[in-house]
C-alpha cells in the first residue's frame, strides 16, 4: 500500500472521549490533517458484546481508510481491547490503539511495581490494561477500579477539584486504590484527562498519573517519524469531524474537551 505523507491521520471512537486523543495529537503534530469519526449513533461500545464491538470497529475503520488515511488510531478503550488484533490483520496501514501506550508508560515509570488502573466498567472487566501490563512485566501488581460516574462528570464539565460533588465521587472511587500502595495510576478512559487535576488532588502528588491520550499521541508522533510520514510542522493541519448521529451535543461537549469550538462537522450514515 502506497502511503502518502500528506494523507490524514484517522481517529475513531464510539463517541466524544477520543477528542482528548485528538487534542494531544494536535499538540505534538500541529501540521497533520486529522479526520475524526465519532460513532455517536451506537455509543457506548462498552455495553455491547465483543462480536458487536468488532463489527462496529470494522465499519468505522473502513470509512476512515476510504478517506485515504496514513495511520489509524483506535481512540476507544473498548474497541482497542476487542478489535485491535483483527484490524491489524485486515489492513496494511499502521494502527495504534489507546491501551498499549498507557500500559507501556506505566511499566516504565512505576518504581514499586504497583500500578492502578481506572476506567469504565467495560474496560476494567475486559482486563485489557491488566493483561497488557502483565505481558510487559509479570512482576507488576495491578489494581483495577471501574469509575463510571467520571464520564458524565467530564461531559457536564464538572471537573473542578474543589467542587464538592467531584471530590465526593473521586474519594468514593479512589480512596480504596490509595490503600493499595500504588505509585502509578493509569487513566484508562479517554474522558478521564478532563478530570486529571481532580483525580490528582484525591490521589495526592506522590502518585504518577498516566494519561493514555498523551501516551497515544506520543506513539503516533514517534511512529510517523520512524516511517518518514510526518508532515512538516510549519504546515497548518486541519480537522474534519464525522458523526453517525445528531451533532448538537457532540459540538457543545466536544468544544469543552478540545478547548476550542468544533468546526467542519458532518453527519454520515453507516
Amino acid at each position: 500500500m502506497n502511503i502518502q505523507r500528506d494523507a490524514s491521520i484517522g481517529i475513531f471512537d464510539s463517541g466524544i472521549g477520543g477528542l482528548t486523543v485528538l487534542k494531544e495529537v494536535r499538540k505534538k503534530l500541529p501540521g497533520e490533517n486529522i479526520i475524526y469519526l465519532g460513532d455517536t449513533a451506537r455509543v457506548p461500545y462498552g455495553i455491547r458484546s465483543e462480536k458487536t464491538v468488532l463489527k462496529y470497529s470494522i465499519i468505522t475503520s473502513e470509512f476512515l481508510i476510504k478517506q485515504n488515511i496514513k495511520l489509524l488510531v483506535i481512540a476507544c478503550n473498548t474497541a482497542s481491547a476487542v478489535a485491535t488484533k483483527e484490524l491489524h490483520n485486515r489492513y496494511t496501514i499502521p494502527i495504534i490503539d489507546v491501551v498499549n501506550p498507557g500500559a507501556e508508560c506505566a511499566v516504565a515509570v512505576t518504581k514499586n511495581k504497583k500500578v492502578g488502573i481506572i476506567g469504565t466498567i467495560g474496560t476494567i472487566h475486559s482486563g485489557s490494561y491488566q493483561n497488557a501490563i502483565q505481558t510487559l512485566n509479570r512482576d507488576i501488581e495491578t489494581y483495577a477500579k471501574p469509575c463510571p460516574l467520571f464520564v458524565p462528570l467530564a461531559e457536564e464539565g464538572w471537573c473542578d477539584e474543589q467542587d464538592e460533588v467531584v471530590r465526593a465521587v473521586g474519594h468514593r472511587y479512589l480512596d480504596e486504590l490509595k490503600q493499595t500502595d500504588i505509585d502509578t495510576l493509569v487513566l484508562g478512559c479517554t474522558h478521564y484527562p478532563i478530570l486529571k487535576q481532580a483525580i490528582q488532588h484525591v490521589m495526592g502528588q506522590s502518585i504518577t498519573l498516566i494519561d493514555s491520550a498523551e501516551q497515544t499521541a506520543t506513539k503516533v508522533d514517534r511512529l510517523l517519524r520512524e516511517l518518514d510520514l510526518a508532515r512538516e510542522p510549519h504546515n497548518n493541519g486541519t480537522c474534519t469531524f464525522y458523526l453517525t448521529d445528531v451533532p448538537k451535543r457532540f459540538i457543545e461537549i466536544g468544544g469543552r474537551f478540545l478547548g476550542e469550538p468544533l468546526e467542519n462537522v458532518h453527519v454520515v450514515d453507516m
